[in-house]
């Protein structure tokens, strides 16, 4: 149903779609040319020295046709992984490491730089004693977002081969909003490709 919605928004010049690179629909924001944009909370230090107007923020919206939509987003963003197998002295080196990313100052630097959503409460703690999110309200958005009450479909995702299938479901919606398939057929095509994907991420990590 969203897609139909932005198709057709598109077609009435509501909604534009320019790609799905990083910074592709976030750019036209920052140069006044779009009113609104539906983007990460860690591009909040990046928009604040590059945006060309005044800007805010709000939850994300849902379509309160839909039973559950009013919950929780989940977190999304990169992660870091220690291999097994390592010398120990390395391995100390690695937790040290961890441990410095993870403390409140870091994380506080980090959340405060770029919006990134600090990964500890003591993080958000600091921030908020300092007056932060007096001075800074936009910033607190997507943690006021990511403490609402939780639903079924709100605790993340596990899918092999994840990359891949996002490289299908980009390839289509480009086409949907060049005009060159229908949504229906998209949404056929991304999952009969991913799960040709999935069946094949079955049998190398089964």
């Amino acid at each position: 149903m969203m897609f139909e919605k932005l198709k057709a928004w598109k077609d009435e010049g509501y909604f534009a779609y320019y790609g799905a690179g990083w910074n592709d629909n976030q750019k036209p924001f920052e140069e006044g040319k779009v009113a609104l944009w539906i983007g990460s909370s860690g591009s909040f230090g990046g928009l604040k020295k590059t945006a060309t107007m005044p800007f805010s923020a709000t939850f994300l919206p849902y379509w309160g046709s839909i039973n559950g939509a009013d919950k929780n987003t989940f977190i999304g963003g990169a992660a870091l992984f220690a291999m097994a197998g390592k010398p120990e002295a390395e391995n100390k080196c690695v937790a040290d490491f961890f441990q410095f990313l993870t403390s409140p100052e870091i994380q506080k630097f980090y959340h405060q730089a770029t919006g990134y959503v600090a990964i500890t409460e003591a993080a958000y703690d600091l921030a908020k004693k300092e007056g932060y999110y007096e001075k800074e309200p936009v910033a607190e958005v997507g943690i006021k977002q990511l403490k609402l009450e939780g639903g079924e479909w709100s605790k993340g995702y596990r899918l092999g081969f994840y990359p891949q299938i996002r490289s299908i479901m980009e390839r289509e919606y480009n086409r949907i909003f060049a005009g060159e398939t229908t949504v229906k057929d998209a949404f056929d095509t991304i999952e009969k490709e991913g799960n040709e994907l999935l069946a094949r991420f079955a049998k190398t990590a089964g």
